[in-house]
This record gives C-alpha cells, sequence and structure tokens, in this order.
C-alpha cells in the first residue's frame, strides 16, 4: 500500500492518477494524519507533498524516522514532492529517500515509487545547476 499525503486535492488526485491500477492507496490530507495512517494499515511506502498547511512534509518525514528509531514504526520509505530545487537539502536531511520537483510527472513518479519499493533511492535530477567549467 502507498500512502499519498497532500492537502491540495489537485496533488493528491495526480498521483493517484499516475499510479492507480498497480497500487493500493490510501490518501490523507495531512502530515498530522500521517503518523497513524502507518501505524494502523500496511503502508509500504508515502508518497508526502512538502507543502502541507499545519505539518508540513519534512516535519512529517522526520516524525516518520523518529518513530522509526524509537522502534514505534517499522522503516517506511519516504518520495517528498518538492516545490523548488533548493528544497534538496531539507528532504535529504528529513531522511527522505526520494524526491521529485513539481510539477509532477506522471512517469518520473512512477520511477521513483518503483525505486523506493526496490528498496533503492530516487533523485529527480530536474534543474539541477550544471557544473561550472573553469576556462
Amino acid at each position: 500500500m502507498i500512502l499519498v499525503a497532500a492537502d491540495a486535492a489537485y496533488v493528491r488526485d495526480e498521483v493517484v492518477a499516475a499510479l492507480a491500477g498497480d497500487y493500493e492507496i490510501l490518501t490523507v490530507t495531512g502530515g498530522r494524519e500521517i503518523r497513524n495512517a502507518v501505524m494502523e494499515h500496511n503502508v509500504h511506502m508515502a508518497v508526502i507533498d512538502m507543502q502541507m498547511g499545519s505539518m508540513g512534509g519534512i516535519a512529517a518525514t522526520m516524525d516518520l524516522r523518529l518513530e522509526e528509531s524509537g522502534g514505534r514504526i517499522g522503516h517506511v520509505p519516504v518520495l517528498l514532492l518538492l516545490d523548488r530545487r533548493a528544497d534538496v537539502f531539507l528532504a535529504r536531511r528529513a531522511g527522505a529517500e526520494g524526491f521529485l520537483i513539481k510539477p509532477i510527472s506522471p512517469l518520473k513518479l512512477r520511477r521513483a515509487v518503483a525505486a523506493l519499493l526496490e528498496d533503492g533511492e530516487y533523485e529527480d535530477t530536474a534543474h539541477t545547476p550544471s557544473p561550472v567549467v573553469a576556462t
């Protein structure tokens, strides 16, 4: 089961549309609901929008990692949906195994989910700065 957490209906709809048919999906509308959903359901991974009202994706990911380190839940890979490239640092520090820069590409989303379900990582290279070449 894949948990999709986003307070914006269009984000939830895009993720569900891209993954429906291949995966069982559970949706929640806020970060505060994520921990309970993980504890109550057999969640294999979470797709979490960074921008949510009272508890955003970074805080929700950190909450999952703290619960995991305390032995209260098992490991749940997290794919964060980021608004900008600058948020990659925060996603990594929070312990997310993957991230995508919005707008969401259904193809990239499916690749990222497959990678995380195989105990891997996924890094969206969109908007990656070009290396500086000395002349």
